[in-house]
């Protein structure tokens, strides 16, 4: 092992210099944005060391040497996920998960290949006992603030038990990041009434409802832009059409800004003196915000990016990931799965 990991006193994160499509350059970026914003970092950036070395020196910036890990193999987008693993075990993510479960990090990001990171972290770095599946969740702006959507992706065909299970570690991650009191949680469905739902929601209903979490009932998909839950939780099918869908709606809002100005000179100089205030008001849209996803239910911090991932949404990534560290989150979910009588 490294002597350089062996220091412990600030949160070891290993950034995945490979992943995104704009990598390695705009990993290296805001892996030294992230360096200059907080002082409780410890970074290594794992991938093809030429390349990493090379976009530190393109964009003049200072990274130690002996924090640049060497995988000579890459996951790239296109790789089948489970395949690519097994061909290519010196890749950026199967360096970077085996690193977390070895204890040697803290936490693993990446914008490299979402189903690659998320077999990675469930097959390497392993779950969290009492755990069935895995769950990333994201956050979308709301009337009352924000809600937080689980599933967006990490699965599909979800069983009952796997819908309690994404609520009750939802509701730890909305109290510890979101800072959430006691959150509320609804079930996504095609309506309110109890019964407009499928045989997988009626028997999660009922899960959820004995669960001892702050269930409200079935809600439907207006309600998480309206704010009446802090916590929506659904399918990983439905959660990732949904989160893609929400994520057109700025590039909407500025093509009808823009046809709009065209209209005449005065719109042009009405939109132009709101634009600060509209930039503003959509910052919450924009997914570089947030920078990443988490995959809660694995047994380390693993936190997966857009793959058009700027270096600011890679700094975003490792700054949550570190907050995540800090609020010993993981700790807080091997907890309240375990203590749990309705998984158990």
């Amino acid at each position: 092992m490294d002597n350089s990991f062996k220091k412990k006193s600030k949160c070891r994160i290993i950034v995945d210099a490979m992943g995104g499509d704009f990598a390695p350059q705009n990993v290296v970026v805001g892996a030294v944005d992230a360096l200059k914003e907080s002082t409780s970092l410890e970074l290594f950036l794992v991938g093809v060391t030429s390349e990493i070395k090379k976009a530190l020196k393109q964009n003049n910036l200072n990274f130690a040497e002996n924090s640049i890990i060497d995988a000579p193999e890459v996951i790239s987008m296109k790789d089948i996920p489970t395949q690519a693993l097994k061909s290519k075990p010196n890749s950026s993510i199967s360096i970077g998960c085996k690193l977390v479960k070895e204890g040697n990090a803290d936490a693993f990001v990446s914008a490299g290949n979402t189903g690659a990171m998320m077999a990675a972290s469930t097959l390497i770095i392993g779950r969290i006992p009492g755990v069935g599946r895995p769950t990333m969740g994201a956050e979308i702006p709301s009337l009352n603030g924000r809600c937080f959507l689980f599933d967006v992706g990490a699965g599909k065909d979800a069983k009952a038990h796997h819908l309690l299970e994404y609520a009750l570690m939802a509701n730890i991650y909305a109290s510890e990041i979101g800072g959430i009191n006691n959150p509320t949680i609804g079930l996504l469905g095609m309506g309110e009434e109890d019964s407009k739902t499928n045989e997988v929601g009626l028997a999660a209903f009922k899960l959820l409802k004995d669960s001892g979490l702050n269930f409200i009932g079935n809600i439907e998909g207006r309600d998480i832009l309206k704010g009446k839950v802090d916590i929506a939780v659904c399918d990983g099918f439905v959660g990732n059409i949904l989160l893609k869908f929400g994520e057109s709606v700025p590039d909407l809002l500025k093509y009808l800004l823009k046809q709009t100005a065209e209209k005449s000179f005065f719109n042009k100089i009405k939109i132009g003196l709101a634009k600060g205030v509209l930039k503003e008001a959509l910052k919450s849209l924009d997914y570089q915000e947030q920078g990443g996803v988490p995959l809660l239910g694995v047994n380390g911090i693993s936190i997966i990016g857009h793959g058009s991932s700027t270096a600011k949404a890679v700094k975003n990534m490792i700054l949550r990931a570190n907050e995540m560290h800090e609020k010993k989150l993981i700790n807080k979910i091997q907890s309240a799965v375990s203590a749990s009588k309705a998984i158990n």
